[in-house]
């Protein structure tokens, strides 16, 4: 088919943005266009440094903050000059069709390609809708689901599971390759613990109240910590204070060589980091953020939690004894790591940016 040109919403957090990189790599790949629409956030300006080749624009976002609060007169004159940069952008760009891919982000581009009589479609990894796929699935042309269970709260859309898309860079390294990129042992067992794209406070405050109580494994075990930007300092000092080996970074835009050499993932549950961990068939502890949109967080990790591939813990009701004592076990058992490793595997959406490609170009010939 001819040369389609894609606006693709996907700012705000690593989870919107990651599957859109995805989504746009395998659209330039197939001929078209494509041109993502990203929020000004510190995030998604360090997450696109990798992208050079890509084009994106930043717009003016803000999420839903409550009828009641003093904030919504905020909220209304930021939705007003998001619709304007929109406009002005598929004025410039003229796309053949919007995809969103969730989020406060994706709302104006595809409210506006709606008006404009332009194919629109939404992914929605979660296994839980939120706010924004509620309110405008059942006007865009196709809804994209990460999760088959998310289908049974979109009964007014028109949907399909195509899985959550993963980076054309997230390959396999060899262990050695991946131990030497950050000076780490080959041979210790590793755990990467990380909080999303933005961190996590609670999780971060979690291990480190564990580290007294795994400090006696120094010789075999060794850390690599995401911590967002807010922690790094106090977290690299505690691991030095328990002269554990670790590598402590506030993101990291090299994930390829830290799931390669992770024998244990402690993470939250947002839905793009579940996606790359079956990619990689790890083994994890799942902590959902408490406070996520419609405790969506919780959903994504049950799916995990019953197949088998996670051990899932609320994060109010665990404790750094308890954690101390799942990641020995997990470490210490290399058969019931390989078997959740395995089951996490079974979970991958395989070639889930070719079907959310082959989805725009359907709904753009119609």
């Amino acid at each position: 088919m001819s040369a389609l040109r894609i606006a693709i919403a996907c700012g705000g957090s690593g989870g919107h943005l990651f599957p859109g990189l995805a989504v746009a790599e395998e659209l330039r790949q197939r001929g078209h266009e494509t041109l993502l629409l990203v929020s000004s956030k510190q995030i998604d300006a360090v997450a696109l440094q990798g992208s050079a080749q890509q084009n994106s624009r930043a717009i003016s976002t803000v999420g839903w903050p409550g009828l009641t609060s003093p904030r919504i007169f905020k909220f209304a004159t930021t939705l007003l000059k998001s619709w304007r940069e929109c406009r002005a952008i598929f004025r410039d760009f003229e796309p053949d069709a919007v995809l969103g891919m969730g989020g406060f982000t994706s709302a104006v581009p595809l409210m506006l390609a709606n008006r404009q009589h332009l194919a629109t479609l939404l992914h929605e990894s979660n296994a839980i809708p939120g706010r924004v796929t509620q309110l405008v699935a059942p006007r865009v042309t196709r809804t994209l689901l990460g999760f088959s269970a998310c289908g049974s709260y979109l009964s007014n859309a028109r949907w399909v599971v195509t899985g959550t898309p993963v980076r054309q860079g997230l390959r396999q390294v060899p262990r050695a390759e991946a131990a030497e990129k950050f000076g780490l042992h080959p041979e210790f067992k590793t755990i990467l613990i990380m909080g999303g794209s933005q961190g996590a406070r609670g999780v971060n405050e979690l291990v480190l109240k564990m580290l007294p109580l795994v400090a006696n494994q120094r010789d075999r075990w060794q850390f690599v910590h995401l911590t967002g930007n807010a922690d790094a300092n106090i977290v690299e000092i505690n691991y030095r204070r328990q002269r554990l080996t670790a590598v402590v970074q506030p993101f990291s835009s090299e994930m390829e060589y830290l799931y390669s050499l992770a024998d244990l993932v402690i993470a939250r549950s947002g839905a793009s980091s579940l996606t790359e961990l079956s990619h990689y068939g790890l083994p994890s502890i799942l902590i959902p953020l408490p406070t996520a949109a419609h405790d969506h967080q919780t959903y994504n990790a049950r799916i995990f939690g019953d197949a088998g591939a996670a051990a899932v813990f609320a994060e109010g009701k665990l404790t750094a004894p308890r954690l101390a004592e799942e990641v020995t076990r997990l470490l210490e058992d290399q058969t019931e790591r390989e078997r959740m490793g395995r089951a996490a595997s079974g979970l991958a959406g395989k070639e889930a940016a070719r079907r959310v490609a082959e989805e725009i170009e359907k709904c753009s010939r119609n």
